[in-house]
């Protein structure tokens, strides 16, 4: 076997193996080399054609990687913070003004937000949320979709969004995403029952008697 055929076997094997990884980041790599291999083999054949469609191939499947592993970086710094505001590139602003509901308690949850401006207030727990916090993402997990809370806008400001599709392209993606996804669930979790603990204190601690002297 002569090594221009072996280059071709070797293109042939890198293929099947992408077809065969389940995220992005190995497959990208594996179709990089594939398109090497396939471009020196169709060179040396002559065949310009599908060797110039293998290097027009390169960039993009490069491009593509490098986007993934960016991606890969920031979730993982994310992870060590508070925030997620690495996910803005992927959603799109929107307005509200006072008065404004976001969503109410039992709606169909199809989006989650990051709150850019403005005040935002979760009405049954009297909490206000943050600029630079995530919010909305339960519902992705909740039975049926369902909202579990109401949001309303208690001053004017602006909201990045981002779909539910969105959100599981992202994991599919990178499924590294789906942990610190989690962990924003778990700790939206924690954090509501620690309010209404606290609330629920308050409601039975009995009230101070006034004393007479």
């Amino acid at each position: 076997m002569s090594m221009v055929e072996a280059l071709g076997y070797v293109g042939v094997v890198l293929v099947v193996a992408t077809n065969l990884m389940k995220t992005m980041i190995p497959l990208r790599a594996l179709a990089i080399a594939a398109n090497l291999a396939f471009a020196g083999y169709f060179y040396m054949h002559a065949l310009y054609p599908s060797c110039l469609l293998q290097v027009l191939l390169l960039p993009i499947n490069g491009y593509r990687l490098r986007e993934m592993i960016q991606l890969t970086r920031r979730v993982s710094q994310a992870s060590r913070g508070d925030t997620m505001s690495w996910l803005k590139p992927f959603m799109r602003r929107r307005r509200y003004r006072r008065g404004d509901v976001l969503f109410a308690k039992g709606d169909i949850a199809k989006e989650m937000f990051f709150a850019v401006s403005g005040r935002y207030r979760v009405t049954a727990l009297g909490v206000d949320l943050a600029q630079g916090e995530v919010f909305g993402e339960l519902g992705l997990l909740a039975p049926e979709h369902l909202r579990t809370q109401t949001v309303e806008c208690v001053e004017d400001g602006d909201l990045l969004v981002i779909s539910y599709a969105q959100v599981k392209e992202l994991y599919y993606q990178n499924p590294e995403f789906g942990f610190y996804f989690l962990r924003l669930v778990a700790g939206r979790l924690f954090t509501n029952l620690e309010s209404m603990e606290r609330r629920l204190a308050a409601l039975s601690r009995p009230e101070s008697k006034s004393v007479f002297t």
